[in-house]
């Protein structure tokens, strides 16, 4: 049998149709249809600010059945990372190349919090100003029925998220880019708008706040090689956000989306 091809080795062509297809089964697809969103709803009687960006939404009025959906959608929603971790592997890299191991808890916790307090906090300012000014959607983090499996299924959709993106968008785009050539600031950027164009959906002002995030998140992973940080701060900040929507959305006047 003969021994993997490092992706080194490939022609430029190669890697770059890799990368496509991975963004086309996943994160890219996502921005496509971000952008289609975002036409509508500011085409639409009212603009951004008359209609609301739910995120986790109800399958089925049957609670079996919304469970079951719920789940299937977020095992699948792996997929592409399961791919790209094959891909790292056949061109002799891993997980751990970029950084996505356990190898030093301690660091991505205290990092991944560091990150998720500073994003968060920031993020918060962003939209509600961008509500207020009529450039973004109220978001509704969840609109799952109160069943004793809310809770659960909400943590495993931020893990979920925290995961898919940061691996996809960071750890691996950024080192295909490398790869490729680019600049860290020319991959940065791409990794950057690629990142705001998929919340697009909800708003210039997630746009923006996203690609402040994404820059952030990029000199961070460039600076100490590890996803793993940017996953935990990722999958706290949506832990408070879906969590959060449960309990305090329509008890806080100044918090959109009752």
């Amino acid at each position: 049998m003969s021994e993997p091809t490092s992706v080194r080795a490939l022609p430029r062509k190669a890697i770059g149709a890799e990368v496509w297809c991975v963004l086309a089964l996943s994160l890219g697809m996502s921005a496509v249809w971000a952008v289609i969103s975002f036409t509508a709803a500011a085409t639409a009687p009212g603009g951004l600010s008359a209609q609301t960006a739910n995120l986790v939404t109800p399958a089925s009025e049957r609670p079996w059945l919304d469970l079951a959906v719920q789940t299937y959608r977020l095992v699948f929603a792996f997929a592409p990372v399961a791919l790209v971790f094959y891909l790292l592997y056949r061109s002799n890299d891993s997980a751990r190349t970029i950084g996505f191991d356990l190898r030093r808890p301690g660091f991505d916790l205290a990092g991944g919090a560091g990150l998720a307090a500073l994003i968060g906090l920031g993020g918060l300012v962003v939209y509600l100003v961008s509500v207020q000014l009529g450039l973004n959607r109220p978001i509704v983090p969840s609109e799952l029925n109160e069943h004793w499996w809310q809770v659960p299924i909400l943590l495993l959709q931020a893990v979920k998220n925290g995961v898919v993106e940061e691996v996809i968008v960071v750890g691996y785009l950024l080192l295909r880019l490398e790869q490729l050539g680019w600049s860290p600031l020319r991959a940065a950027l791409a990794s950057s708008f690629l990142r705001a164009f998929y919340h697009l959906y909800q708003g210039v002002g997630m746009f923006v706040g996203n690609l402040v995030m994404g820059l952030v998140f990029c000199w961070f992973y460039r600076r100490y090689g590890r996803v793993m940080p940017l996953v935990v701060a990722h999958s706290l900040i949506d832990i408070v956000a879906f969590v959060g929507s449960v309990y305090l959305i329509g008890r806080l006047d100044w918090l959109p989306g009752a």
